[in-house]
């Protein structure tokens, strides 16, 4: 399962411990994960500094958006 909120859709990771998103403030939802970082050989999510899971970046540039 994964937080995210459900004002901005911010992605929390698993060990931010908090009951509101660090960005807006919203409330924050579990749902089940989009996709599992090891089992998929992905790069590991990269975290700001309020916990919140960063975009993937494309090797050559850009970001990668779920759709």
């Amino acid at each position: 399962m994964e937080r995210i909120c459900s004002q901005c859709h911010a992605v929390l990771a698993a060990k931010t411990k908090t009951d509101w998103c660090p960005a807006c403030g919203g409330a924050l939802l579990e749902r089940a994960a989009l996709a599992q970082n090891s089992s998929e050989g992905l790069p590991h999510a990269v975290l700001d500094h309020r916990g919140i899971v960063l975009p993937r970046r494309h090797p050559v540039g850009g970001i990668i958006t779920p759709q």
